[in-house]
């Protein structure tokens, strides 16, 4: 199991980075994403931060990729920080899609996917244009385990199989209950439309972290 989607108590999450990742561990992740909630006020801050937690791939099998997750961003503001963050150091950059459940400024699926990030997450409802302007920047939208933002899952799926875009399972993890499995993932991959076959690849030949 990789994912690359989860957070801890350096923005809006229940665990620090070594209690989060030991749980990831022992459900048999072989890789996660520290990726915490950022915008231009606290982002040198969060990675220096969760950057530190890579002490644990000496001592654990599993790798950790610290990253942000920039969040309730400006539109016009997402491509700077975007490079900001690599430049910082952030190894995984995802942006907060525009969820149906939150007031997310539209415009933001465009600009993230235009500032070529790794991952859109939970993108709503999310056009054939902008899952092909995802394919032509290669970046993976996002199918959600967290409750809320999934309910437009079946919808990322089928805009990502008509522009042939790269799609991955994250679960947004929050608290220790977010967590899942391998088995798990699939389940989900298949209740937001996919065949069991496309849902086994797309969890076990990660498109991101191989």
């Amino acid at each position: 199991m990789i994912d690359l989607h989860t957070h801890t108590t350096f923005s809006d999450g229940e665990l620090i980075p070594s209690e989060l990742v030991r749980r990831a561990e022992v459900l048999g992740y072989t890789a996660i994403g520290i990726t915490d909630h950022v915008d231009f006020t606290n982002i040198e801050h969060v990675l220096l931060c969760v950057s530190k937690a890579k002490y644990m791939e000496d001592v654990l099998d599993i790798r950790v990729l610290p990253g942000v997750e920039l969040t309730h961003v400006p539109p016009a503001k997402i491509m700077p920080l975007v490079t900001l963050a690599r430049r910082l150091g952030a190894e995984i950059v995802v942006v907060h899609g525009e969820t149906p459940v939150e007031p997310v400024r539209p415009g933001t699926n465009r600009a993230a996917l235009e500032a070529a990030v790794d991952i859109l997450a939970h993108p709503g409802f999310i056009t054939i244009e902008e899952a092909e302007l995802a394919r032509e920047n290669d970046v993976c939208l996002e199918i959600t385990s967290r409750a809320g933002h999934n309910i437009t899952n079946g919808h990322v799926v089928r805009m990502a199989l008509q522009a042939g875009a790269k799609m991955v399972v994250d679960t947004d993890t929050h608290a220790p209950r977010d967590l899942i499995n391998s088995e798990r993932a699939v389940q989900i991959a298949v209740g937001a439309g996919l065949s069991q076959e496309e849902a086994v690849r797309i969890v076990k030949d990660h498109a991101i972290v191989r």
